[in-house]
């Protein structure tokens, strides 16, 4: 309990002095593994099994990059499953783009879990 007001405070000093940074995109890498998560911006999708390599290649080239960084404190709008099925059987770039775009509209933000077992409800993060 007390770790966490000591995090929540130094997070909110962080954010009133502005020294927060961007991180940079990381760099292309190999097609990751089932269960991965990708991120373009402030949205998240967890790769599911049959992405092909050239799928792969298309969100490399659309900005996609895995997430490495644990644990990630980012807050994403996660892309529905249903969503990274259908982009997974395309197979034409229009329809690729057409299928992420309509992923996006309808990604949400995750409700999260506390320590002591409470949801909070999903909502959008502050800016910092």
């Amino acid at each position: 309990m007390e770790l966490e007001f000591v995090s929540h405070v130094r997070d909110q000093v962080r954010t009133l002095l502005k020294i927060r940074c961007e991180r940079e995109v990381p760099s292309e890498s190999s097609k990751p593994p089932y269960g991965a998560k990708l991120f373009c911006g402030d949205i998240r999708m967890t790769v599911r099994s049959g992405m092909s390599d050239s799928l792969w290649r298309w969100l490399l080239d659309q900005g996609w990059r895995e997430v490495f960084v644990r644990p990630d404190r980012r807050h994403y709008k996660d892309i529905p499953s249903a969503y990274v099925t259908v982009l997974i059987d395309s197979e034409v770039d229009e329809e690729r783009k057409r299928v992420l775009t309509a992923a996006i509209v309808n990604a949400q933000y995750r409700p999260r879990m506390t320590r002591d077992g409470r949801i909070v409800p999903a909502a959008r993060p502050r800016d910092p």
